[in-house]
């Protein structure tokens, strides 16, 4: 059976790439961000017997080639080094990656083939399984549902051997069995860490700019890129003034804060503009996109989606971006009412654990609808690991001590002699991004959705969707849509479900007692926390704050391996 890719187009629109080797395909889509010319896929070792296609981008990739002096590398391809690494070290090398990837990697000496996708998920990743004995791989599930009996959601900082005929994780951090770390809080120590995780994300060979919502995680993005970006090679060839994009409805809080930080930082600030009817317009191609039909990532998607595509018009090919920083600190209002710092600690966990499925499928799947890429230093591997190995009581949010939320992370970068940001945008409160761009696009989504589904449709909505029943007319209209793209049983089963309240877990719902009849992933449903009634704790925060590739964004796999003989259908 051969391999089809005319439904993964949008991510790698640049190259079109397919091996064979018996019953095995490996095709690959390519968005070329390192070394455009020469680093099409599939690659391979020096006698061709290991073949690999990539979606990623390998940090580390040149401290990597150093390491192998008796390889030849056919590209400049950051992702060149995994089939070489593949040879000298077997399945073992994974954890040596220092980036973020899905690939597919083919050993024809034996026919056997390994599947591994980097440790937080941040590139996407399904695997599916065919009436014929067949196994599928694909970057999304619309490269799979025309084949596949079943198929599912590939598990982060996980590898599926055929030799082993199963699943390991090689990701193994000590935040994630949870034990309550000890680590005391160095805020230099986080800076550098972060300034780090930022900096190594500026390799490309393309032009790139950044997500700038105005909001602290992405004003630091920014302010990092802007200070490091002159001394890169990506400043050699595209010039050391950093372009930052931002999109909201008129008048947005995310607009007036952005300008406002761009201005601080001296960007090329570009500011989109979208109406309500602009994203309902959108929706279905969102849901078609992304995947999914979690309320909470389609309503930041559709902003994401329109922004994205903006950018591409541009010529931008890459973006960097703040997402996960509100599930390592706590960042979202609702952790203010965390009880301890145990549940505090577990509460970032179970968030950073299912970020594949929320933050990380958005920012990923609404920029590859247009061939853009998204670089989340936030979910650096290390930086996470620093993060994550400190004592959570620094966490914790304490109004009368002066910490707000991410408190920790706000006073890492309060310099006096050289600020990073002005003092009210890094002491600015969290806005979702579904939120920043406007209160009434949520609002518009809402009364749209009215319009649509009857209170007749929601009294048999348990009926209608048995799993993770719809408890809004939001929620069954997004579903009714989804499930008309996706009617497998396969796909609605990769989207999680349970209740929240302003993105909090299931578990972190019982936090508060009234949360349970105000179920609304908005932050501000966090009652009494937002806007207005925050504003004296912000002060007192500023009060006491002070301290001081060749990369082939390789876009798209689908994979199909059939059995017994493999085939990588990509």
């Amino acid at each position: 059976m051969t391999p089809r890719l005319s439904g993964l187009k949008h991510r790698g629109p640049d190259w079109s790439g397919i091996y064979q080797f018996g019953d095995s395909f490996l095709a690959h889509q390519r968005l070329a961000i390192i070394d455009p010319a020469s680093g099409d896929q599939p690659l391979f070792n020096e006698d061709k017997t290991i073949a690999v296609t990539v979606n990623g981008e390998i940090y580390n990739h040149e401290e990597l080639r150093k390491s192998l002096p008796n390889h030849r590398f056919r590209t400049g391809s950051d992702c060149d080094v995994i089939a070489h690494l593949y040879e000298e070290h077997g399945e073992d090398f994974v954890d040596m990656l220092d980036g973020i990837f899905s690939f597919v990697l083919l050993d024809t000496r034996d026919n056997s083939f390994i599947v591994a996708r980097d440790a937080i998920g941040i590139t996407s990743l399904y695997m599916g399984w065919g009436l014929d004995g067949s196994i599928w791989i694909s970057s999304e599930m619309k490269g799979l549902n025309d084949d596949c009996e079943h198929f599912e959601c590939f598990p982060p900082g996980h590898l599926y051997s055929s030799k082993q005929g199963g699943f390991r994780r090689w990701y193994n951090p000590t935040w994630f069995s949870e034990a309550i770390p000890s680590t005391p809080y160095d805020p230099l120590v986080l800076r550098r860490a972060f300034e780090n995780a930022v900096v190594k994300r500026l390799m490309t060979d393309v032009p790139f700019g950044v997500l700038l919502s105005g909001g602290l995680d992405s004003s630091l993005v920014a302010s990092i890129t802007a200070r490091y970006l002159a001394g890169t090679k990506a400043a050699k060839q595209w010039g050391a003034q950093l372009h930052s994009f931002c999109v909201g409805l008129e008048g947005s809080p995310d607009l007036k804060a952005a300008k406002e930080v761009a201005d601080y930082l001296g960007t090329v600030h570009h500011e989109f503009h979208f109406t309500v009817q602009d994203g309902i317009d959108a929706i279905e191609d969102v849901i078609y996109h992304i995947e999914t039909y979690d309320v909470t990532t389609i309503r930041a998607s559709t902003p994401m989606f329109l922004m994205s595509r903006k950018i591409k018009a541009l010529g931008v090919k890459m973006v960097i971006s703040g997402e996960g920083s509100d599930e390592i600190f706590g960042g979202y209002l609702y952790f203010h009412k965390a009880p301890n710092k145990e549940e505090f600690h577990g509460e970032t966990c179970h968030k950073i654990k299912a970020l594949h499925q929320y933050d990380c499928l958005r920012a990923n799947k609404s920029t590859s609808a247009w061939g853009l890429e998204a670089r989340v230093p936030f979910l650096d591997k290390e930086f996470i690991k620093t993060a994550m190995d400190i004592d959570p009581e620094w966490k914790m949010i304490k109004p009368d001590q002066g910490r707000m939320e991410k408190w920790i992370l706000r006073r890492a970068f309060d310099d006096e002699e050289r600020p990073y940001l002005p003092k009210h945008i890094l002491y600015r409160q969290k806005e979702q991004f579904s939120d920043g761009v406007g209160y009434s696009w949520i609002d518009g989504l809402k009364a749209h959705a009215s319009e649509h589904v009857t209170d007749k449709m929601m009294l048999n909505a348990k009926n209608i969707f048995p799993h993770n029943t719809p408890t809004t007319k939001e929620a069954y209209y997004y579903r009714m849509i989804f499930e008309r793209f996706f009617p497998q049983n396969s796909a609605r089963l990769t989207v999680p479900g349970g209740a929240s309240v302003a993105c909090s877990t299931a578990n972190a719902v019982k936090w508060d007692s009234a949360w349970s009849s105000n179920l609304d992933p908005s932050g501000r449903a966090a009652l009494g926390v937002h806007a207005s009634a925050y504003e004296p704790q912000v002060s007192a925060s500023l009060a006491v704050g002070k301290v001081q590739n060749e990369h082939i964004n390789n876009v798209p796999m689908m994979v199909e391996i059939s059995a017994p003989g493999v085939t990588i259908q990509g």
